[in-house]
């Protein structure tokens, strides 16, 4: 602190202890019996009082400064690594299976025919236009060309005793194939039935029985069906010709077979297509051929009289492919191979 600010203070706390102590001394004396001499003046030594000076108001204490340790720079945190999910593989795209294998061709074609679109010739009766039945159909005869030429009619007898077979033109008769009663009709006048019927005099007297029971005589180059057997070209058996269907325009659409024992010893029909017959001379005798080998009969539907009817015809070869065009690898190839088939 500044002592000359201190001094005047001094001084005046001096002067107060020293009247204080004068009044005291004086006082004592008053009150004794005796005077006391007055004791010697001496002066007073002073002891400084260390008295905090004060403050002045316009001066404000200042404010403790906190000590702020110095903080430990803060280690960086390290990067949060999140686990980051796998991806997932790209799908794997499997190569697109090869193309199946192309279906074997067919080794026949059928025809589906309705049952009340034809009617079998075999057996059926035969009535003349009054609705009178004569007789029944037992075989027809055909040309080289397929053509129907002759239908053959068992003529009624009176117990049997008098039938005969007899040819009728074909162009003759009409075909109903669903009438309730005889299917085919004979459109002959009756007087040029009757002398188609009757057999020769000199015939009948000569040999009876042969002159009742013997067929007619086929023309030239006509060929019966009934039991005809139909063979392939070279020379293996189909089938036994045992009904032909005629249709009501008495066109044949199909002809039955019996294919019994030629693949399987069961016994079995099939329908043919009409169409699929081919009728060639061999050995100066027209017969009925048919391309139709063991598997294709074996592929074939059977036939079967209360069943819709399905004709098969041998399927026609597939279309050869088309040639490529020879470059030089290929001719090269050639080369080679004939060299080697020598």
């Amino acid at each position: 602190m500044n002592g000359g600010f201190l001094r005047p203070a001094f001084r005046l706390l001096f002067l107060a202890v020293l009247a204080a102590l004068i009044a005291i001394t004086s006082g004592c004396s008053l009150f004794g019996p005796t005077e006391q001499p007055p004791a010697p003046i001496s002066e007073a030594t002073v002891t400084l009082l260390n008295v905090p000076a004060p403050v002045a108001a316009s001066e404000p204490e200042p404010e403790p400064v906190e000590t702020v340790e110095p903080k430990e720079p803060k280690k960086p945190r390290p990067p949060v690594v999140r686990p980051r999910k796998p991806e997932p593989p790209p799908p794997v795209v499997a190569p697109p299976p090869p193309p199946p294998p192309p279906a074997p061709a067919p080794i026949i074609t059928t025809r589906v025919i309705e049952r009340s679109a034809t009617h079998g010739l075999l057996d059926s009766e035969v009535q003349k236009n009054d609705g009178k039945v004569l007789g029944r159909a037992v075989d027809m005869t055909a040309d080289a060309s397929g053509t129907p030429r002759l239908m053959i009619v068992n003529l009624q007898g009176f117990l049997g005793v008098g039938d005969r077979k007899v040819g009728f033109p074909w162009t003759a008769f009409r075909f109903t194939p669903n009438a309730k009663g005889a299917p085919i009709t004979i459109t002959v006048p009756p007087n040029q039935l009757a002398a188609t019927s009757q057999p020769k005099p000199s015939a009948a007297l000569a040999t009876p029985l042969a002159a009742v029971t013997a067929p007619p005589a086929v023309p030239p180059g006509q060929l019966e069906l009934m039991d005809a057997d139909v063979e392939r070209p070279n020379g293996g058996k189909v089938g036994r010709v045992i009904d032909v269907l005629i249709d009501a325009n008495a066109q044949p659409q199909a002809v039955v077979l019996d294919v019994s024992g030629i693949i399987s010893p069961d016994r079995r029909m099939i329908a043919a297509n009409w169409s699929a017959l081919r009728f060639v001379t061999k050995d100066k005798t027209l017969r009925p051929l048919m391309d139709l080998n063991d598997a294709q009969i074996k592929a074939s539907p059977s036939y079967e009289t209360d069943k819709p009817i399905h004709a098969v015809s041998p399927a026609p070869p597939p279309a050869p492919a088309p040639a490529a065009a020879a470059g030089p690898s290929s001719s090269a190839a050639a080369a080679s191979t004939a060299r080697n088939s020598r």
